[in-house]
């Protein structure tokens, strides 16, 4: 069974630990303070977790207001053993109804050909590739969107 905690604008310092961790976990660096400055200023923030039946954080989304009718699917991840189990879609799901339910139309998110489970999923609930862009670093972004 998958467990998905809702944490609506900026999380305490105990959420925030735990997907510190988690983002540290998953993407094998520390989240920074780029992570922290975008959570502190976003809008309409939406934090979800993921947890074990025992309370162990498994994965994480985060997302947010980019305009009154779209919505931002930001950052997420899951942690590496408990993928392949549905947590990721489940997520996707949940953020996805909580759009739609708040009334946006629309939702965007970035990805890099790099992360390929991350953008087949995407792919798999609808989204579109609506455009690419070199970021700073020289990689490419890919532009998905989908409309709710």
């Amino acid at each position: 069974m998958i467990i998905i905690l809702e944490k609506h604008g900026l999380p305490d310092d105990d959420t925030r630990q735990v997907v510190f961790n988690l983002y540290d976990a998953v993407f094998g660096k520390p989240a920074g303070e780029k992570v922290q400055e975008r959570m502190t200023n976003a809008r309409d923030l939406l934090v979800l977790i993921t947890q074990t039946e025992d309370g162990t954080p498994t994965g994480f989304k985060i997302g947010y207001r980019q305009d009154p009718t779209t919505w931002y699917s930001w950052l997420g991840g899951v942690l590496p053993e408990f993928r392949g189990q549905g947590i990721a879609a489940a997520l996707m799901q949940h953020q996805h109804n909580w759009a739609k339910n708040h009334g946006y139309r629309r939702i965007q998110t970035k990805t890099m050909n790099r992360w390929r489970s991350m953008l087949i999923l995407n792919l798999k609930f609808g989204f579109d590739v609506i455009g690419t862009y070199l970021a700073v670093d020289g990689t490419l972004r890919i532009i998905l969107e989908k409309r709710l």
